[in-house]
């Protein structure tokens, strides 16, 4: 065996030439190509270029102006083409070039036959003749018209004038996007963006002023190399090569004639690129989707068209089936542009109904932040079940309406709705009330489960989840379903969750009641009321009392939980008092002395009888003595040792009367009862005080105690 190397690439006196993998390389970077493709166009100027390589380079002419041409047909707006200037020099460059080249072989070698300067030349010069040298420079000449006086020139004007134009709205549009910049409607990079697209059409349609020339001064050079060419060559193959005058015009003026179609078809071609490319200023998209929507946009036009077609149809001598045919297509198209018309309307009003819903409800007025909820219930997402259960029973949401309900019939006024939402910020079992946006209460209950408590206040024994009760905060345990029966059966209070919310809620409403009351709610009262009562309305309002002061009125009794049903009965005693004082706290004290037997009945025990703790007429002296003012403006002003001292006894006997299974009213007299009951208050909420005078004559009275 014998081991072979491989020689060198290729070499010549020790220098080293590149292979073919390296031109290869080369050739594959664009700038090298399109240097070494601009160096041959200058050789070729200078050089002889064989008739066969001719034929090359003008076929390699006439596919460059029909990509030149699709390129500006297909772009959606000129700046996609901004390279056109640089390319239409270097297509003319290309045709000037081709021309002297086949200028060269027509005058030194046009005697020997019609192909001395290559078939494709031939090839035009025949079939655009067709035998006659005459036709071949009658179509040539008007193909020259064409492309100089109609295509070049009016592409030469536009371009001239949107130059023009765009250089002197330049400024104003830098000024805009400085504003929009500064108003904060863009930022810098789409503000850079955009001055970089306004440089970029403004050495766009600046290079397309200057680049419209070339297309002009190629069409004046294709004229002149033809003229010389016939010229030239009649004065050649009479003069040197012996040829007859027929003989030599045949000959010549084929090659001639076929020359100048060959280079002038790519002309034009190119011009038409760039008028198209010029005159697309203003229209986005391709120029096919363009034209076409805007040409069908109107089918009342399409219309006409085709009713002139079929009149002329009609007209002497005219030839009736392509006029008809044209005509009817054209109705045709009409008909079906209306119809598609008619359908994208109705379809885009569809979606811009269906936009401006979406916008309404999703642009909010910056008002509606302003709105209220009087009250909300957020829930954790494991309550959710509670709202919307599995076997579609929402169970909250019924109890809350019957909340609703009890409340308007035992209060006399409808509560505002409750408003239920998730919160994924609480914890999953926790929910919590709000009254005009403040939270009110709060608690965790769990779905699924029950609250069990002990009547008698001890710790429940069974197993589960030790808590207390969100509402009087008693000791309570939440344990699963299966245990419900076993609580039952040792004497256990169960509830399920959806009770302990909706017992919570009872009671924050009950205690904020008097809030809830607003003044639209009052004018609805006082409008629903009989036309008898009406007219006591009609005597009060607005000469002794405004809706407002009946407002307050109403509020203070709900406050203390009475209930305004009565209304009639409530406006009665505000009639009695207003001539005595306006004060709505007096007119309330009026008012309920009126509804004695309401307030009576309200505290009756199922025994029928009035549980009370008199007040004696010791701390009556007391709380006398303590006031300091005059009329209205009268104030208490006990002692703080006194005060501890009044508290503390009333603790005792309201303690030792719920151990006696009795809940006792506090009974004073009438003058003193407001501000019994604004100290009282304050530690026992729920506890009621009445005047004297609030205790009807054929109530049941049971004294439980005294202070």
């Amino acid at each position: 065996m014998s081991d072979i190397t491989a020689a060198p690439a290729t070499s010549t006196g020790g220098i080293k030439l590149p292979g073919f993998g390296e031109i290869g390389a080369w050739m594959k970077r664009g700038d090298i190509a399109l240097a070494v493709g601009v160096l041959t166009i200058l050789v070729v100027l200078i050089l002889p270029l064989p008739p066969m390589l001719l034929d090359i380079a003008l076929a390699i002419s006439i596919i460059f102006s029909v990509l030149i041409l699709m390129t500006a047909l297909f772009i959606h707006t000129p700046l996609e083409f901004s390279a056109f200037p640089t390319v239409l020099l270097i297509a003319t460059m290309l045709r000037l070039a081709l021309n002297l080249a086949s200028t060269r072989l027509i005058l030194s070698r046009g005697h020997e036959g019609t192909d001395a300067a290559g078939h494709v030349i031939e090839a035009f010069g025949n079939f655009v003749m067709s035998g006659n040298f005459v036709i071949g420079i009658i179509v040539f000449t008007i193909l020259v018209i064409v492309n100089f006086v109609v295509i070049t020139k009016g592409s030469g004007r536009i371009a001239e004038v949107a130059a023009r134009f765009h250089l002197d709205a330049m400024p104003g549009k830098q000024m805009a996007i400085d504003a929009d910049l500064s108003a904060g409607m863009i930022d810098e990079k789409e503000a850079r963006r955009r001055r970089q697209v306004l440089e970029d059409e403004g050495g766009f349609f600046g290079a397309m002023d200057g680049a419209s020339k070339f297309v002009r001064g190629d069409a004046i050079a294709g004229l002149l190399v033809v003229f010389i060419n016939v010229i030239g060559g009649m004065i050649i193959g009479i003069a040197q090569q012996g040829l007859s005058f027929a003989d030599a015009a045949q000959a010549y003026t084929i090659l001639t004639v076929g020359d100048g179609l060959v280079t002038q078809v790519p002309a034009l071609i190119v011009s038409t690129a760039a008028g198209l490319l010029v005159s697309k200023a203003g229209i986005t998209g391709s120029a096919d989707k363009a034209l076409m929507k805007q040409l069908s946009g109107y089918p009342n036009a399409l219309a006409m068209s085709g009713a002139v077609m079929v009149v002329m149809a009609f007209l002497p001598g005219i030839p009736m089936l392509p006029f008809l045919a044209l005509g009817a297509g054209a109705g045709s198209l009409a008909f079906i542009v209306d119809k598609r018309t008619k359908v994208a309307a109705a379809g885009e009003a569809k979606k811009a109904a269906a936009e401006k819903k979406t916008a309404d409800a999703a642009d909010e007025p910056i008002g509606s932040a302003l709105k209220m909820d009087d009250l909300k219930v957020e829930l954790g997402y494991a309550l959710l079940p509670l709202v919307n259960s599995p076997d579609g029973t929402d169970r909250l949401t019924e109890q809350i309406k019957a909340l609703r309900r009890s409340l308007a019939a035992e209060m006399g006024f409808v509560m505002p709705a409750v408003r239920l939402l998730d919160n994924v910020q609480l914890d999953a079992n926790a929910y919590l009330i709000r009254i005009k946006e403040v939270e009110a209460g709060s608690g965790k209950v769990w779905a699924g489960q029950y609250m069990v408590m002990d009547p008698a206040g001890g710790q429940v024994k069974l197993p589960g989840t030790h808590t207390t009760e969100p509402t009087f905060g008693l000791p309570a345990t939440w344990i699963d379903g299966a245990l419900k029966e076993e609580a039952s059966m040792q004497g256990y209070t169960v509830v399920d969750a959806a009770t302990v919310l909706s017992t919570h809620l009872t009671e924050l409403l009950k205690t904020n009641m008097a809030e809830l009351l607003s003044y639209g709610e009052v004018q609805k009262l006082l409008k629903e009321l009989p036309k008898e009562q009406a007219e006591l309305l009609k005597d009060l309002v607005p000469t002794l009392i405004t809706v407002s002061g009946i407002q307050r009125v109403l509020q203070i009794l709900l406050a203390e939980r009475v209930s305004i049903r009565d209304l009639a009965t409530i406006l009665e005693g505000i009639a009695d008092g207003v001539s005595v004082s306006r004060n709505p706290v007096t007119l309330a004290e009026h008012v309920r002395a009126r509804l004695s037997r309401q307030l009576c009945a309200q505290h009756t025990t199922p025994g029928g009888y009035l549980p009370l703790i008199a007040l004696s007429a010791k701390w009556e002296q007391a709380f006398a003595e303590s006031m300091v003012g005059q009329g209205e403006d009268r104030q208490l002003a006990m002692q703080p040792s006194k005060l501890s001292e009044f508290i503390g006894l009333v603790r005792e006997k309201f303690e030792a009367a719920a151990r006696e299974g009795e809940a006792p009213v506090l009974v004073t007299s009438a003058g003193m009862r407001p501000y019994v009951r604004g100290i009282v208050e304050r530690f026992r909420t729920q506890t009621p005080v009445l005047s004297q005078a609030e205790i009807h004559p054929r109530a049941r009275l049971k004294t439980v105690g005294s202070i």
